[in-house]
């Protein structure tokens, strides 16, 4: 009884080890990844202001990032606002306070759900792109022929694609937030039944310009990240078809898991900074 006792605990104790040391490997190799990923995208980002400009790229890309998501963005923004609106509805009417539905949903669309849902949906669709296009031109030797050609390839391929996600997905929050509200605003006014100047005054009251300010910076941040973090793994990409599509794979993972952890730290910098500046939020 004993003998068994003992190499049961033995065992244990292996498997704890086994359990921390993989936990240790785990955060040292992410935090070594985040590190080279920041280092990636700081020298790609400083890349943008040095000759020759890359403008008819940066355009291309916005083209890209921007008007091709606008489809995507508007009928996800409608049912977010139709099903958000419903839900927020239902929990007011329990307490006779259905006049406050229009202020509330506009807040948590423009303050969360709007820059969120936007980086997470341009996070899949346009990083997604944007790490297979690059694992491709790095498996086919393109981009050893960029530099060959004496070509910087992260200024010409990497820079103007960081600097398009950051200009474009403030314009693509606000096109969410607009759609939202028109899908909420219908629910709440033709469906339900709400008086439809109580619902826009009350919006008029509660919401201020710095609520829409805060997720446009939010989504100008996720833009900054999704496309660092895409690039970098497009970029650096290698094996082959399989390293493109497992670069591609841990680009978008990795992406969207980050724009809904830094949400969290942003939101409370936000109002540790309106706070410190006693500026209303």
């Amino acid at each position: 009884m004993m003998n068994w006792w003992m190499r049961y605990r033995m065992q244990l104790n292996q498997g704890i080890d086994h359990v921390l040391y993989s936990a240790v490997e785990f955060v040292v190799k992410s935090l070594y990844a985040s590190g080279r990923t920041m280092i990636f995208g700081w020298g790609s980002i400083k890349l943008i202001f040095k000759k020759p400009y890359r403008f008819e790229e940066i355009i291309r890309h916005m083209e890209f990032i921007g008007n091709k998501s606008i489809l995507i963005i508007c009928l996800t923004g409608g049912f977010t606002g139709l099903a958000l609106s419903y839900q927020i509805f239902l929990g007011f009417q329990l307490v006779n306070a259905t006049n406050l539905v229009g202020p509330t949903v506009a807040l948590g669309i423009t303050r969360e759900l709007g820059p969120v849902l936007t980086g997470l949906i341009v996070a899949a669709r346009a990083g997604g792109a944007m790490a297979a296009r690059l694992g491709t031109m790095r498996v086919s030797e393109q981009i050893d022929a960029l530099e060959v050609m004496g070509i910087d390839p992260r200024q010409y391929l990497v820079a103007p694609r960081i600097i398009a996600a950051v200009i474009t997905m403030p314009l693509l929050c606000a096109v969410f937030d607009f759609i939202a509200m028109m899908g909420a605003s219908f629910l709440c006014i033709k469906v339900l039944g709400l008086d439809e100047a109580v619902f826009w005054d009350k919006i008029a009251q509660w919401i201020e310009p710095a609520d829409i300010n805060q997720g446009m910076f939010k989504a100008g941040f996720f833009g900054l990240t999704f496309a660092i973090i895409c690039t970098y793994k497009g970029f650096n990409a290698s094996g082959g078809a399989k390293g493109v599509g497992e670069a591609t794979n841990e680009g978008v993972v990795n992406s969207m898991v980050l724009v809904i952890v830094t949400n969290y730290f942003l939101t409370n910098l936000i109002r540790l900074f309106f706070v410190v500046t006693g500026m209303k939020a």
